[in-house]
């Protein structure tokens, strides 16, 4: 018998002990949740680090699982798999992580969006218990600024119900998407698929609609916050520079989905990019100027905490996580 055969024989043994210790654990008749296919809950997700003197808390929403057949409309299905697999992701679905930001600057608390509320796929909805883990309140926040009106960004504002969840908050909305998804003529004709889209914007915005707050992009607008215009995803989609002392970070929303494929590869489309062209020429505009100036970023779709930076790599990026840390 060789080394490597004991090797392999030592470590399917241990393997199998691991696999009953774990099933014997457990009470009598009940599987593993991942066996069931159950979401299982890990710590709470939030994670703070600083910009300047601005305190910014990541807040994870969990996540949806969508399959990867259609979803990059301009690539074929074989050349996204492969870029799956050089992540060491599954090449037959994605699943697509939800990461909100709390802006603490000034005394104030800002949100740049509000994840799905109760009207996402089950494994998301987490919004709420980390948000409050992370030690805040609903109505201690002073202004909500949205970077676009997708369902997962905005129905945390106002749940199934009617609900609002942040009594004593400001609504911050893009001039440029509000022009869009509340005319009505463009609703009207808007193809069936989106007519839901149009429904949910309403649904959210409608019983504050005299008394949001648009703006346009090149503004500041809030301490330290200023909106950048990046068309294409939808067509009042903005990202927000922030900038304190010497801390500069690019909250780049929905320019890419997932960066293992649209860091990588800034010219393919997501099937949710309302005009792909213009949506891909945005994308890598912001990714250059990002990696030129060293800025960090944070996504609202890359794995939680969803922040780093972006290098050239060839012709695309490559996103580098931040290396975690227990202070800010």
């Amino acid at each position: 018998m060789t080394c490597l055969d004991l090797s392999r024989r030592t470590l399917m043994a241990g393997a199998g002990a691991l696999a009953a210790a774990s099933t014997l654990d457990l009470p009598f008749g009940i599987a593993p949740a991942h066996a069931q296919g159950a979401p299982v809950n890990q710590n709470p997700g939030f994670y703070r680090y600083k910009v300047g003197d601005i305190t910014v808390t990541a807040i994870n929403d969990g996540f949806a699982r969508r399959p990867l057949e259609g979803f990059v409309r301009n690539a074929e299905l074989a050349d996204v798999r492969k870029a799956m697999e050089q992540a060491y992701l599954p090449n037959d679905a994605l699943s697509i992580s939800f990461t909100t930001l709390a802006i603490q600057a000034g005394g104030k608390l800002a949100l740049i969006d509000t994840g799905n509320g109760d009207s996402g796929a089950p494994t998301s909805g987490a919004w709420m218990k980390n948000f409050r883990a992370a030690g805040f309140d609903p109505k201690d926040v002073s202004s909500v600024v949205f970077s676009h009106f997708h369902g997962d960004h905005i129905n945390g504002f106002r749940l199934k119900d009617g609900t609002a969840v942040f009594p004593n908050a400001e609504v911050m909305v893009p001039a440029a998407e509000w022009a869009f998804w509340m005319d009505d003529a463009k609703a009207s004709a808007a193809p069936d698929a989106m007519k839901g889209a149009f429904a949910g914007v309403r649904r959210v915005f409608g019983p504050v609609a005299k008394d949001v707050k648009q703006f346009e992009a090149g503004k500041e607008i809030l301490p330290g916050i200023t909106a950048v215009a990046a068309p294409g995803h939808t067509p009042g989609h903005t990202v927000f520079a922030v900038a304190s002392g010497t801390g500069k970070l690019m909250i780049m929303s929905d320019t890419t989905n997932h960066p293992a494929l649209f860091v990588r590869n800034p010219d393919w489309s997501a099937v949710f990019d309302m005009d792909g062209p213009q949506a891909a020429a945005t994308r890598r505009k912001l990714l250059d100027m990002v990696s030129a100036e060293k800025m960090q970023v944070a996504f609202y779709h890359a794995p939680f905490p969803a922040t780093g930076h972006i290098a050239k790599d060839g012709n695309g990026f490559e996103l580098v996580p931040v290396q975690w840390s227990s202070a800010i």
